[in-house]
């Protein structure tokens, strides 16, 4: 079996890229490392570097192992954690995935409360929006008809449905409208704020194309702070979940759309093992959150930009 310990000393070297930077990061002597290293190619039976010069190049069989090994050294660092954990006396750990909306929303309040309830409770928080798949959580805040939303083994809870909304630049005269239709903003330059092929980037640009037209992206930004800096600027305008656009800067203006696109949240809930307290605790919060928004941050919903010129809208990044 791998040494967890060798395995990390060949992860340094080939992130330092020689013996003697891994050494010096390591804080160990060189002569060790290159021990270490020639053990690891002796067990594994792999030629993992080549000499050039004074110096090594990774083999093809090394740039395998490192890709391979991520995983396997992320879970022994959880369970280094886990026993961590027993020592220390703490009784559990709460496994909590999230997308970026969700952590900078709802993840602060939740986290608060269970630490004041269950004090020896240790959360740990994982942003999986992107499909991560080495770890699995206890529970993953996850968007209906996304990958994440189809794990096998989980159990899903509603949590809210999430209309988008438009944000304009307060000069802009969709500014002074009560609710546009998506039409509307057919002859605009948009700003995206999402990664292309995300599932809302996907939902907006369907909900337009149905209507007739494709936007046109002046800008791709990919984060929504990005796009708001951009329509601040009034370079353009963008389509944003409302949880996205929970606070807005002062130059920008959030406007409602007619029929909008809608993402539908859900915490899905780890099945199988015994019944996890926790996870139950974590769910109830977020219903409250999701359906009550002013209990974890205010929310006063869309304001027209004449009238409120900071607003905020209730519910905020992809």
């Amino acid at each position: 079996m791998l040494d967890p310990h060798r395995l990390s000393i060949f992860r340094s070297v080939m992130a330092s890229g020689s013996i003697q930077a891994a050494a010096d990061n390591l804080r160990m002597t060189p002569s060790a490392v290159s021990q270490h290293m020639a053990a690891l190619q002796k067990q594994t039976g792999l030629a993992l570097f080549d000499r050039v010069g004074r110096g090594i190049v990774p083999t093809p069989a090394a740039e395998a192992l490192l890709v391979h090994s991520e995983q396997v050294m992320e879970q022994w660092g959880r369970l280094d954690s886990f026993v961590a954990d027993l020592r220390d006396g703490r009784s559990g750990r709460l496994v909590l995935g999230y997308f970026a909306s969700a952590g900078a929303v709802w993840m602060p309040s939740v986290v608060k409360r269970l630490n004041r309830e269950m004090p020896d409770l240790v959360v740990e928080l994982v942003l999986t929006e992107l499909g991560a798949r080495s770890t699995l959580p206890d529970i993953d805040i996850a968007m209906d008809n996304t990958e994440n939303a189809r794990r096998p083994g989980y159990r899903k809870v509603h949590l809210t449905d999430d209309p988008f909304v438009a944000a304009v630049n307060r000069d802009h005269p969709l500014a002074r409208r009560d609710i546009i239709e998506l039409t509307d903003l057919k002859g605009e330059a948009w700003v995206t704020n999402d990664y292309l092929a995300a599932p809302g980037h996907r939902m907006v640009v369907a909900a337009c194309q149905a209507r007739g037209f494709t936007p046109r992206f002046a800008v791709q930004a990919q984060d929504h702070y990005s796009a708001m800096a951009f329509v601040a600027a009034g370079v353009g305008v963008t389509v944003l979940p409302r949880l996205a656009a929970r606070s807005v800067p002062s130059p920008v203006a959030l406007v409602k759309i007619a029929d909008p696109p809608v993402r539908h949240l859900l915490a899905m809930v780890r099945e199988g093992g015994p019944r996890n307290t926790a996870a139950d605790r974590v769910v109830t919060l977020l219903l409250e959150l999701s359906h009550h928004p002013a209990r974890g941050r205010r929310a006063p919903g869309l304001h027209r930009a004449r009238t409120q010129p900071h607003a905020e809208s209730d519910g905020a990044t992809r």
